[in-house]
């Protein structure tokens, strides 16, 4: 049994990385399992499944995270409004949380997502299948693009 622990420790490392990274940095999934070459549909579920796992976690205690964002804010004097905070809720009146999942992966994070989705007061089932939606378009095509160009990775270490 220990062998095969010791067997399978390294694709569990590449798994959890993957999954990980996604949760964090939604594109460094895709990457660090074309660098680590995985195959398109376990870079795809697993990205799709870190990010989903940071939108679930970040709805669930979001709006405590949005009233500590909000103290530390006033805390510090920082406004309101700031040109990026105006950009967002101009997506959202024009896009809804639609835009902001479209959103979500390539410009926002998906805590970053989440939190914003969140403090706009979006009802959570409609963040989580809209996120989810982002999660699966977005993790195919970064799954497809890391794959297509992971050549480049390889390069870099020669």
């Amino acid at each position: 049994m220990s062998q095969f622990v010791l067997l399978m420790m390294p694709h569990a490392v590449k798994y959890a990385s993957v999954f990980l990274l996604s949760m964090v940095k939604f594109f460094g999934g895709p990457l660090a399992g074309a660098a680590a070459g995985l195959p398109f549909i376990v870079i795809w579920a697993l990205t799709v499944a870190g990010m989903m796992t940071s939108i679930l976690i970040f709805t669930g205690v979001g709006r405590a995270f949005v009233a500590h964002l909000q103290r530390r804010r006033r805390l510090r004097h920082q406004p309101i409004f700031t040109r990026r905070s105006r950009q967002i809720v101009r997506v959202f009146s024009r896009f809804g949380i639609g835009g902001i999942a479209f959103l979500t992966p390539i410009l926002f994070t998906p805590i970053g997502g989440a939190v914003i989705a969140t403090l706009l007061g979006v009802k959570r089932q409609h963040i989580l299948l809209h996120m989810f939606w982002s999660a699966l378009l977005w993790g195919a095509a970064g799954a497809f693009l890391a794959i297509r160009f992971s050549h480049l990775f390889h390069q870099v270490g020669h």
